[in-house]
């Protein structure tokens, strides 16, 4: 693998060169001309499905995640964890069994990177539980982990739950403690127990400002809390429909750009033409693109309520930049070294540097948008989409 291009972080014009890992990076005096932009691949940490493939469903065919995964790299996605959601027991581990057999099998497969388990020890409550099922909540459980984790073969990652479950926090030591990390979300809990959840181990919030009640207390609440704590991590939506732009202006500053990630909490529908569709037991209605947004929008069908996003994270990308403002080296940073960082993705954390996983997007930017077109996607040096083809 060898190509030129501008850095989009630094600015720097660099050649790249090596096989599954990024030998070379030698700086070029001189630009060319029409040069295009390189970044690492793009890391989505949530995502339930896509392009007609639920990752959520233990029967998805394998074929159908493989296409999936396709069209995702036309994004820039070189690494994802896909997401499971609340669910009736055996379907979640069938479901992860279906995962592991597609990272296992395809040959793509390896860009799953792990798992995400979001749920189903989340809050029960109208808002906070957002669309996920309630007859399936139930309190956080030792013995189905390590169920997941053998459906698995060992490759959940990440761990959403809410942290007002009265075990919680001895249930997050042991996960921390096997090595995942424990993100908060979909929560209805106290101050106190937000504390005890970050003092046993927990580092994300899960698509903060989302998967909570309409209305709060306008101090304190569970909001201001994960965003006044250091300690947490926190993904966001930025789809121009899941958070109104000022609140996500000034999430980000309270956060701090070194500890957001984007995400895109995509599911099934997403990439595909407007209308129905089954979310496992959930009937949702994908949208046309809304004129204010530009972005399809996802509903469970019988009303309003938001079931997940059709987002991408190349849109995703772009929305960072239209609605908080941030600049294109900022925003690719929330999509590409913070993920990274916070699930813990070796190799993965210093942008363009040799020893880095050569997982790489050329793309070129128009300021005007501001809006970025993905010409090529590598991962692991081999190429995996080329806008040419």
């Amino acid at each position: 693998m060898k190509c030129t291009g501008i850095d989009a972080i630094t600015g720097a014009w660099v050649e790249l060169s090596g096989g599954a890992v990024l030998q070379s990076v030698e700086p070029l005096v001189t630009p060319g001309s029409g040069a295009s932009l390189l970044a690492p691949g793009f890391v989505d940490i949530q995502v339930n499905g896509f392009a007609g493939a639920d990752y959520c469903s233990p029967v998805t065919p394998l074929e159908l995640i493989e296409h999936s995964l396709n069209v995702q790299f036309a994004t820039g996605v070189t690494r994802l964890l896909p997401t499971v959601i609340t669910g009736a027991p055996g379907d979640m581990l069938g479901a992860l069994r279906n995962l592991a057999r597609a990272h296992a099998t395809l040959r793509h497969g390896r860009a799953m990177e792990g798992f995400h388990v979001e749920g189903p020890h989340i809050s029960p409550n109208d808002g906070p539980r957002g669309a996920h099922p309630r007859r399936q909540d139930r309190r956080p459980d030792i013995e189905e982990y390590r169920r997941w984790q053998e459906a698995a073969e060992g490759r959940v990652k990440l761990v959403t739950l809410s942290p007002e479950w009265p075990n919680a926090p001895a249930y997050i030591e042991h996960l921390v403690g096997d090595g995942v990390v424990v993100s908060i979300g979909h929560l209805d809990a106290t101050a106190a127990q937000i504390d005890d959840a970050v003092r046993a181990g927990a580092t994300l919030s899960t698509h903060l400002g989302n998967g909570a009640h309409q209305t709060l207390p306008r101090h304190p609440n569970y909001l201001w809390q994960q965003l006044a704590e250091d300690r947490l991590n926190a993904s966001f939506i930025a789809d121009g429909i899941h958070l109104d732009s000022r609140f996500l202006t000034v999430a980000l500053r309270a956060k701090g750009l070194e500890r957001s990630v984007l995400v895109t909490d995509a599911v099934m529908p997403a990439g595909c033409q407007p209308g129905p569709y089954m979310l496992g037991e959930v009937e949702v209605q994908l949208h046309d693109a809304a004129s204010e947004s530009g972005c399809q929008r996802v509903t469970l069908r019988n009303g309003d309520r938001l079931a997940g996003s059709a987002l991408r994270m190349d849109r995703g990308i772009e929305f960072l930049m239209k609605l908080a403002g941030l600049s294109l080296a900022e925003a690719i940073t929330l999509a590409t070294r913070n993920p990274a960082r916070v699930v813990r993705i070796p190799n993965r954390q210093r942008g363009l540097q040799p020893g880095e996983r050569a997982d790489l997007v050329e793309f070129d930017y128009d300021k005007s948008g501001p809006s970025i077109r993905v010409l090529n996607t590598w991962l692991d040096g081999e190429l995996v989409y080329t806008r040419n083809s």
